[in-house]
C-alpha cells in the first residue's frame, strides 16, 4: 500500500448526492482481474451514453479536472455494495482523496485498508470547496495527514478527524496484516502466557506408534 503523508493535486467536484458503487463502477466490469486494472470502467454509465458517446456535461470528461486527484463529492458517497473495486476504479484513476459530508460505512472502510484517503467535512465546507473548483478550475489544494488539515488558497485551512491506527497505517502505507505484524513480539508473549495459563488447551503432543 502506498504511503499517504501529504498531498497536493486538483479538486474535481463531483457533489451529487447518494453516488452508489455501482455507478463509480458498474457490477459488469467486476470480473476483470485486478493486475488489468480499472480506470478505464471509473463512472463509466456517467461519462459514457448507452452508445459509447461521451456525455460532454460529466466532470470528468472536462480537460480542466483530467488531471484531478481529489475528489470532492456529495452526501453518502460510496453507498451500495460492499465491492472493493469501487475504491480500485478511484485510486487506479488517479485520486488519492475523497471529500465529502458523509459516506457509505462498507466504502469508507475499503478506502483506508486501500490507502484512499477518505475525509468528512461539514457540508458548507465541502460545497465551498467544490464551488472554488468550479470557479477557478483547476483548483489546487493540499491535504495535510500528518497535521489533519485541507490546505485551500481560497477557502482557508480544515482540520478532519481520522482513527489514530487508520492514520498510522496510512502514514507508513502498511497492510492490516503488516500493522498486525507489528504486534508480532507482544502476541507471542501473549500466547505463551495464555498456554501456561491453560495448558488443556494447547495442542496435544504426537503420541508415538506402538511398536508391533
Amino acid at each position: 500500500m502506498q504511503a499517504f503523508i501529504s498531498h497536493q493535486g486538483i479538486v474535481v467536484p463531483l457533489t451529487e448526492n447518494n453516488i452508489d458503487t455501482d455507478q463509480i463502477i458498474p457490477a459488469r466490469f467486476l470480473h476483470r482481474p485486478r493486475a488489468e486494472g480499472y480506470a478505464e470502467q471509473l463512472f463509466s454509465d456517467l461519462r459514457r451514453d448507452s452508445h459509447g458517446n461521451t456525455i460532454e456535461s460529466f466532470v470528468l470528461n472536462n480537460p480542466a479536472y483530467a488531471a484531478g486527484s481529489v475528489l470532492v463529492a456529495g452526501s453518502n458517497f460510496g453507498c451500495g455494495s460492499s465491492r472493493e473495486h469501487a475504491v480500485w476504479a478511484l485510486m487506479d484513476s488517479g485520486f488519492r482523496v475523497v471529500i465529502a459530508p458523509s459516506f457509505g460505512d462498507i466504502f469508507f472502510n475499503n478506502s483506508l485498508k486501500n490507502g484512499l484517503l477518505v475525509i468528512t467535512l461539514p457540508l458548507d465546507t465541502v460545497q465551498a470547496l467544490a464551488d472554488d473548483a468550479r470557479l477557478h478550475a483547476p483548483a489546487n489544494i493540499t491535504v495535510d495527514l500528518q497535521q489533519q488539515q485541507v490546505i485551500s488558497p481560497n477557502i482557508g485551512c480544515h482540520g478532519f478527524d481520522i482513527d489514530e491506527y487508520r492514520k498510522e497505517a496510512l502514514l507508513l502505507g502498511a497492510s492490516e496484516m503488516a500493522m498486525t505484524l507489528k504486534k508480532s513480539s507482544v502476541i507471542q508473549t501473549f500466547e505463551e502466557a495464555h498456554a501456561r495459563r491453560y495448558p488443556w488447551l494447547a495442542s496435544p503432543p504426537l503420541i508415538p506408534s506402538t511398536q508391533q
